[in-house]
């Protein structure tokens, strides 16, 4: 017997096989139901998710000599013809290559037809968008007076090129992408049907790298099967993907979090020389520290992860080491690391100083919290490190208070200047540091646009909303003055403003070179 791809192989056949999409299948299982059938679908949605499986059902269903039902025999020779794809009054049309006005006029002359032998003659066009807008036009007046034995089922990954007129005469139903759960069980009945092994995580890696596309996910599942027979392993699941495994993930946070630079490092050579793709393990990141930030807000419920149960529960274990500020400081950096990677030509360089920072970061973090933990050391164990940095800013906030009242005319200094200020600002970011080192690092990327009437102005590039926005939190912003204060001894305001510039050339060659510096390297593009 003649081999059959497994997407095809097991392709659904009936309303109750179809993956994923029960809210559609109730919808239009009602309309056989109640006897309520429109004359025109748009089924719209990613690839792969079942849009022109559930129109051949849909079909079947219409058509079946026991229908209509929402349960084809399978058996008629409607059903079996439909199934595979020989039915003359089931035609299903490729819009891609069928798109001019010559083809819509010809199905538009043979609609006037009744159908030969079954109840409905239905036109199935998929990718429906490629149509010319004569092509749509000349349809149009077909969809409004449709003979009364003609249904029309539109398929499209892309709903927003279809003329609004035609939209607004067909019955739309959205088709979601898979989730990962529902596309594990469904590897798992055709590896029990081909008595294969494979772990769980490695089919999570399938269905996670699928993107909630199931036709993606068997696809991938066909060429593993074909080179091994019996057990498929890690190392194969990689080698088909050519994504990375989510240990790396894993493996690099903790490094960041036991302040472990020289680990990263050799994860990443090591990553390298396996051949991975660096790209892959920062985009993989990114998402890594989402992950962390859902479990950390969201704690116990993981409906917003699409993720096994195994995988959530390590995800909130890790997330303990962070607080929610820490996690935010951490994705915003790795996503600053992606946009340089974009600006050089290089993408090694800025992952491993960006990380490196980050596991140094951390160790701040942590030095800054010691002294908080003399205090209340009870608090600090049972609220972790969120409530160790809410101590922190609690105690700074004391301190106003207590200074006010010990000497109310301490701040009489007003004769300070906007270059004062410049000169002893990296003094202020140190200062900092020792307290904060998110607020610090923050800070460190505004620059001194102004100084009048004791308001500070300072001004981040328009692609650093995200530093305004942290440093104008209330606790954040307290500190900050405190910290000014303290230095100039006298009270100044700060106001957070976003300039129309972003990150100039400059700045990223001085980011460059300062890499250079630092690891004593030369520059590949000689350009730098």
């Amino acid at each position: 017997m003649e081999y059959q791809i497994l997407a095809l192989k097991w392709r659904p056949q009936s309303f109750d096989e179809i993956v994923g999409q029960d809210d559609i299948v109730k919808r239009l299982t009602n309309f056989i139901l109640n006897n309520r059938v429109p004359q025109a679908f748009l089924f719209s949605g990613p690839h792969g998710v079942g849009k022109t499986s559930t129109a051949r059902i849909l079909a079947k269903s219409l058509n079946c000599k026991e229908g209509p039902t929402i349960k084809p025999c399978q058996k008629c020779s409607n059903c079996i013809e439909i199934t595979e794809s020989r039915n003359l009054d089931v035609i299903e049309i490729d819009g891609a290559s069928n798109r001019g006005i010559d083809e819509i006029r010809a199905l538009r002359e043979n609609v006037k037809f009744p159908p030969t032998n079954s109840r409905y003659k239905i036109y199935i066009i998929d990718e429906v968008h490629m149509l010319t807008i004569e092509a749509f036009n000349a349809l149009l007046k077909t969809l409004e007076e449709p003979p009364s034995f003609v249904k029309f089922i539109f398929a499209t990954t892309q709903p927003h090129k279809i003329l609004p007129t035609i939209l607004s005469r067909c019955q739309r139903f959205c088709f979601k992408r898979i989730a990962a759960s529902e596309i594990i069980k469904q590897l798992k009945r055709i590896l029990y049907s081909q008595n294969i092994e494979i772990e769980e995580k490695l089919l999570f890696s399938i269905a996670r790298a699928s993107q909630g596309s199931l036709r993606d996910a068997e696809s991938t599942l066909d060429q593993l099967i074909s080179f091994k027979k019996d057990k498929i392993s890690l190392e194969d699941v990689m080698a088909v993907l050519g994504v990375i495994d989510i240990e790396i993930l894993f493996s690099i946070t903790d490094r960041i979090i036991s302040k472990d630079p020289k680990g990263i490092m050799r994860l990443l050579n090591k990553a390298m020389q396996e051949g991975k793709d660096l790209g892959e393990i920062l985009s993989g990141l990114i998402e890594h520290f989402r992950n962390l930030l859902v479990v950390k807000v969201f704690k116990d419920d993981f409906s917003l992860l699409d993720l096994p149960l195994e995988i959530c529960k390590r995800l909130q274990q890790q997330s303990l080491a962070f607080s929610i500020e820490e996690i935010m400081y951490f994705f915003n950096s790795l996503v600053n690391i992606k946009d340089m990677v974009k600006r050089i030509d290089s993408i090694i360089i800025p992952l491993e100083v960006g990380l490196i920072k980050l596991s140094q970061e951390k160790k701040e973090f942590s030095n800054g919290d010691i002294k908080d933990k003399e205090i209340n050391n009870s608090s600090v164990v049972k609220e972790g490190i969120e409530e160790k940095k809410d101590i922190s800013v609690k105690r700074e906030i004391v301190k106003i208070k207590e200074s006010k009242n010990e000497d109310p005319f301490h701040l009489v200094n007003n004769s300070i200047s906007i270059e004062e200020i410049k000169n002893r600002w990296p003094e202020i970011i140190e200062a900092l540091k020792k307290i904060k080192m998110s607020v610090a690092s923050y800070l460190n990327e505004g620059t001194i646009q102004d100084f009048k009437d004791s308001i500070l102005v300072i001004s981040f590039a328009k692609n650093n909303s995200f530093h305004k926005e942290i440093l104008e939190q209330k606790h954040n912003k307290v500190l900050l003055e405190k910290v000014i204060e303290d230095i100039f001894k006298t009270k100044i305001r700060l106001n957070f403003i976003l300039s129309k510039e972003e990150v100039s050339h400059e700045e990223n060659q001085s980011f460059i070179k300062s890499i250079i510096e630092t690891f004593n390297a030369r520059p590949i593009n000689r350009d730098l």
